[in-house]
């Protein structure tokens, strides 16, 4: 075969580090764009940014040239210095290490951007931690609860 083609979507998530709420609302909009930059920048398709104060969701067609390793280091990378050089915060900035990848099939693209997009809804009826225990077992995904943040009361 000549050429490689694919049809991949991916949500992303992950986390600030000890799920501190640090993600103050007259930046994050800032903070989305700059984030959705890295990944156009590196040849995924941007389909939803967003999230709450203590984490994100990236919603990204994505392009087989780089492994999600690397583009979840590049963004955590990039969006880390970018917050701290700009002084956003006041103690340093840093996000958890680990995200969760989940594969969606073209036909849930409308429902998971909705989603997304609608995370601070979420949030007002469960905590980060329980959604995201929700889709680690929606997707089958073993995993070790130790490695699985309480959330800072």
């Amino acid at each position: 075969m000549a050429n490689t083609y694919s049809q991949i979507y991916l949500q992303l998530v992950f986390a600030v580090q000890n799920r501190m709420s640090f993600i103050h609302s007259s930046w994050e909009e800032d903070l989305r764009k700059y984030i959705s930059g890295i990944i156009s920048q590196n040849k995924h398709k941007v389909l939803a940014v967003n999230g709450t104060a203590n984490h994100l969701h990236l919603f990204i067609g994505y392009s087989l040239h780089q492994s999600v390793p690397d583009l979840m280091k590049d963004i955590k990378r990039s969006s880390s210095i970018w917050i701290n050089t700009n002084k956003l915060v006041t103690d340093k900035f840093s996000w958890q290490e680990g995200y969760g990848a989940f594969s969606y099939s073209r036909s849930h693209i409308d429902r998971v951007v909705k989603y997304i997009m609608n995370q601070k809804e979420h949030q007002k009826k469960r905590t980060f931690q329980e959604e995201y225990l929700d889709m680690l077992e929606k997707f089958q995904v073993n995993y070790d609860a130790k490695y699985i943040l309480q959330d800072i009361e």
